[in-house]
């Protein structure tokens, strides 16, 4: 992503900075993409937009997006032709920069070459973070294959079936080589897989220490697929930083995570959208068994990670045409999270899981992402999920 030049300042907004608690008015000045000053009164200069009556956060940021998702799951969703799938992808992240949303974490998926192509401003995007293919062991919720079906597969867009330690640490350094954020592995069953039992952990303690200690020797860290409180405490024990999904966690396993400070990255539109529109999408009759096991339970997940002190954040998982319920994830947040825990989840909380200062806040030094909404969040909740209500999306200082 190139680096905007000019000035742009934004005057009389409410303002979320992504960490209080309250809004303050005041002005924020962008120049060349990075707020140069936050405060009242400041002076008017580059482009003027007037926010009176308006609230402003930082842009959102979607810690689990999926931008080669084509389809619901199988082979379909792994072996499509890539210049199909990245065109498509061209499109979901466009969309969701529309929605406010300026950065995203692409795990279980994404590569150098789309990152090239949104650096190079070819398309417009959010902020572009990409774990590169999910790591699964064989038979593990990235392994695609019916069990009746006697198929070759080893790895796909989104997913890649690696076991043993030598074999993993070759595929996460293969995955830096090539410019992954992070690593993501597979660590219990999932929803739209068919063979595997969603409550199992997946891969050895010895295979995931060896992913762990890849990655943090790089600084970077570990995302986990993981539903049940058994898979979360075999994840966090063995170094695993992020934990997504998470809907079946419990006290103890909440508890760990909080000791090891440990994420969890809720996804909880994905199970709401799969319900209402499994028959859109062809969902496979286990995957809606497997659905409906985890969908109610995703809420008190969050509950209970609240209660334990567990940073919270946020992420869609939406797949295929499903994607364009996005801010709906931020609706099912909001019914058990506040609205200054939830805004914190998408900005501040988000930015600290990607490890990155400079995004989720609104602060002089930090990029120039804002998204401005037609009120107050805090009196209008609405706001934050409606899409029928007007939002404006600035990235590094620049209208989209």
């Amino acid at each position: 992503m190139s680096r905007a030049t000019g000035t742009l300042t934004v005057t009389d907004a409410l303002v979320f900075d992504g960490v209080s608690d309250d809004l303050v008015e005041a002005d924020i000045t962008v120049v060349d993409g990075v707020i140069a000053e936050v405060g009242p009164g400041l002076t008017r200069v580059g482009r003027v937009v007037d926010a009176k009556g308006r609230a402003i956060v930082p842009g959102f940021i979607d810690a689990h997006f999926h931008a080669y998702s084509t389809a619901m799951g199988g082979m379909e969703l792994e072996l499509r032709p890539l210049s199909y799938v990245s065109i498509v992808g061209t499109h979901r992240l466009a969309a969701a920069l529309r929605r406010g949303f300026t950065t995203v974490r692409d795990v279980a998926g994404g590569d150098i070459g789309l990152a090239r192509a949104i650096d190079e401003d070819l398309f417009p995007s959010p902020r572009y973070h990409f774990t590169g293919p999910a790591l699964s062991q064989t038979g593990g919720h990235g392994d695609p294959r019916p069990g009746d079906l006697d198929l070759c597969f080893h790895g796909g867009h989104m997913n890649e079936i690696v076991d043993g330690v030598d074999d993993l640490r070759r595929a996460v350094r293969q995955r830096f080589r090539t410019g992954a954020h992070a690593i993501k592995v597979m660590t219990s069953g999932g929803v739209v897989s068919l063979t595997d039992p969603i409550r199992v952990p997946q891969y050895s303690a010895e295979e995931l220490l060896a992913v762990s200690d890849e990655a943090t020797r790089r600084g970077s860290y570990v995302a986990a697929h993981a539903y049940s409180p058994e898979a979360i405490i075999h994840s966090v024990t063995n170094g695993i930083r992020s934990i997504e999904h998470g809907n079946l966690l419990d006290e103890e396993a909440a508890a760990l995570m909080a000791a090891h400070g440990a994420f969890l990255v809720p996804t909880l539109v994905a199970y709401d959208a799969m319900n209402r529109r499994g028959d859109e999408v062809n969902l496979n009759p286990i995957s809606r068994a497997k659905n409906s096991e985890v969908l109610d339970a995703g809420k008190t997940a969050v509950q209970l990670a609240r209660a334990a002190g567990v940073q919270i954040g946020f992420g869609s998982d939406l797949m295929s045409a499903l994607a364009d319920d996005q801010l709906q994830g931020i609706r099912l947040q909001l019914e058990v999270e506040s609205v200054a825990d939830v805004l914190r989840s998408l900005t501040s909380v988000n930015a600290s899981l990607l490890q990155r200062t400079d995004i989720g806040r609104i602060a002089p030094g930090a990029a120039g992402d804002l998204l401005l909404l037609d009120g107050n969040p805090f009196d209008d909740s609405a706001l934050l999920w409606d899409q029928s209500r007007p939002r404006q999306v600035v990235q590094s200082g620049l209208l989209v």
